[in-house]
């Protein structure tokens, strides 16, 4: 489930960092043909795969025995194939124009939640094909005893609550953006706002969530029996508040395994399979409730919405940065300026790869540092708990040999089986191993806050962001224009640069040296435009020329930006018939930030009336 969380993510932002603006040159049959066909060979590739492994396992003694190394095999093959699923996303959403098509269906358009939800089918589909073609050997591997449906669907019951945070705060983003109180200028729209906004909506969501994750998964209260009332008694025993002691159908109750839910006793679960229930002893399921409590008791799963938030603050910063790198050379320059939607693909997909790497090393080596000592943190508060770790260590070996996992295997998540129980053997010779490993994940989750901290200020509202930003990309600008001092190309990045920094003087000589070149260029002609309607020093400011301007530049191209721009020019002119005639034009072919679109409508036409 936690490589799950990390796929998704990574799919979410292949699918979003995504603007079609143009029509692609191929058609809906050929995207749905290509998509059709990578299908199919992803499905024979699964075959032959799980295939080949299922002659390994069959090739076992007849007793079935695993010594850990096919269930390692099967893990790898299962994450290979779900790494090569995202490959083809990227493909359907980069090269097959999966954005654009989904954005041709009425009402999607302004929804971004719902073309997220259709994306993320192909996804799911793809996955679907992985978990149906790989049933066989995980059959032959664990034994659940359940058919390939229930197989199917237990993983999409297991998967789909990653999704539902994502699904909700899609949609109250998507309502906000169409609601006419939140402006283009307001809060919700600046850096600050944003992370506020999400901080205080995903702290919400940890706190309800567990509440409707239960339901979905259809976990229940144990029947009565002495098993789960010596349980109860433990947990009252040790004063742990909770909600909840349930049963965890997942799988139907066949996957061994427990876990806790929720940051405050209000909504706490914990949650225990039927197969873990019968085959534990009482002592050792003992040691399975002190381990989870030890996640509520040193605040993990609010350190899990603090690592979730770091990584928000630092795509928000990083992607401004990369977005410069990326842009100001001269292959993509020149890939940018042929204004191919192909080319425009191939440029967006280049932005995601770093973003992609930061994704990938923040959760596997970060968030997976803490994870990983956050679970022994919790075995060594189990043995502290009990006062012995011997049911922890039972518990743990006899899940490892009942689901043939191997007990050297570690996970970027978890440490090894082996080095688990290592641990916990050291904490009886070694008292002092207790307080000196808390004491070791409090001083790194104090460097981590603090490092983040810093980091974050520095990526989103330090004024050292501006000067870096400007370092990497304007000096290579610059150094490029005095080698080809008439490239277009080259000051319309170096223009754009400008005018992201905030030096709009700048940004006004570059364009007009572009127009000297060209006077033509449709996009220089309209950011000039906005730029001497909006800039804030009103002595940079002629409203008049950037009317003439814009016309001008709706004139080579009507574009829903372009006749935004002209609206604006007509607004400040004094001339609000004009600008309410624009922007509807904008509103009729607009495919993205309608929303946006409709507020300039609304404020047009206040001043009209």
């Amino acid at each position: 489930m936690f490589n799950n969380i990390i796929y998704f993510i990574v799919v979410l932002l292949i699918f979003n960092i995504n603007y079609p603006d143009t029509a692609p040159e191929d058609s809906l049959f050929f995207s749905l043909l290509m998509l059709f066909l990578t299908w199919l060979l992803f499905a024979v590739y699964c075959s032959r795969a799980f295939r080949d492994l299922k002659k390994r396992l069959d090739n076992r003694d007849s007793f079935g025995h695993n010594d850990g190394r096919l269930t390692a095999q099967y893990q790898r093959l299962m994450v290979r194939l779900s790494v090569l699923a995202i490959f083809l996303f990227a493909l359907a959403v980069y090269f097959f124009n999966l954005k654009y098509w989904l954005q041709m269906i009425p009402g999607l358009d302004r929804f971004s939640v719902l073309q997220g939800i259709f994306a993320l089918s192909l996804f799911l589909f793809y996955l679907t094909t992985i978990w149906h073609i790989a049933y066989p050997a995980y059959d032959k591997i664990f034994r659940p005893g359940i058919t390939r449906r229930t197989f199917i669907i237990s993983n999409f019951r297991l998967n789909l609550p990653i999704l539902f945070p994502w699904f909700i705060l899609s949609l109250v983003y998507d309502l906000m953006g169409l609601s006419p109180w939140t402006g283009p200028d307001s809060f919700i729209h600046r850096a600050e706002g944003q992370i506020v906004f999400f901080a205080s909506f995903l702290t919400l969501l940890m706190i309800f969530m567990p509440k409707v994750i239960q339901y979905w998964w259809g976990c229940k209260p144990f029947k009565r029996s002495e098993k789960a009332r010596e349980l109860r008694a433990f947990l009252d025993d040790k004063g742990f508040k909770y909600r909840g002691l349930l049963s965890w159908p997942i799988f139907e109750g066949r996957m061994m395994t427990a876990g806790i839910m929720g940051i405050i006793p209000r909504y706490r679960y914990i949650l225990v399979t039927d197969s873990l229930m019968d085959i534990l002893s009482v002592e050792e399921l003992k040691g399975v409730l002190a381990h989870e409590m030890g996640h509520a008791k040193y605040r993990h799963l609010l350190f899990y919405l603090f690592f979730f938030l770091g990584f928000m603050v630092l795509s928000f910063g990083s992607t401004d940065i990369f977005f410069y790198l990326i842009y100001s050379h001269p292959f993509f320059m020149k890939m940018i300026s042929q204004n191919d939607p192909q080319a425009m693909n191939l440029f967006y997909l280049f932005l995601a790869l770093p973003m992609l790497i930061t994704l990938l090393v923040y959760f596997r080596y970060v968030m997976g540092f803490f994870m990983r000592n956050f679970e022994r943190q919790a075995d060594l508060y189990a043995a502290v708990t009990i006062g012995t770790p011997t049911p922890v260590i039972s518990s743990l070996e006899k899940i490892a040999y009942l689901t043939g996992n191997s007990r050297d295997l570690p996970s970027w998540h978890h440490f090894s089986i082996r080095e688990r129980i290592a641990c916990l053997w050291r904490s009886l010779k070694d008292p002092g191993l207790v307080k000196r490993h808390n004491r070791f994940v409090l001083a790194s989750l104090l460097v981590y806050l603090g490092g983040i901290g810093c980091l974050g200020y520095f990526l989103n509202f330090g004024p050292m962001k501006q000067h870096l930003t400007y370092s990497l990309v304007g000096k290579v600008l610059n150094q490029q224009l005095l080698n080809e001092p008439d490239n277009i190309a080259l000051y319309q990045n170096l223009a754009m640069v400008y005018q992201e920094m905030g030096k709009d003087k700048e940004a006004i000589q570059a364009y007009e040296r572009i127009l000297d070149l060209d006077p033509d260029q449709a996009v220089s002609i309209n950011n000039l435009a906005w730029l001497l309607v909006t800039v804030p020093n009103e002595e940079l400011r002629n409203e008049v020329r950037a009317l003439q301007l814009a016309k001008k530049a709706v004139a080579l191209k009507r574009s829903p930006v372009f006749l935004d721009t002209l609206a604006e020019a007509y607004y400040v002119n004094g001339s609000i018939q004009g600008a309410v005639k624009a922007i509807e034009e904008a509103i009729a072919l607009a495919r993205e930030n309608k929303g946006y679109y409709e507020r300039q409508l609304k404020k047009f036409s206040a001043a009209r009336d």
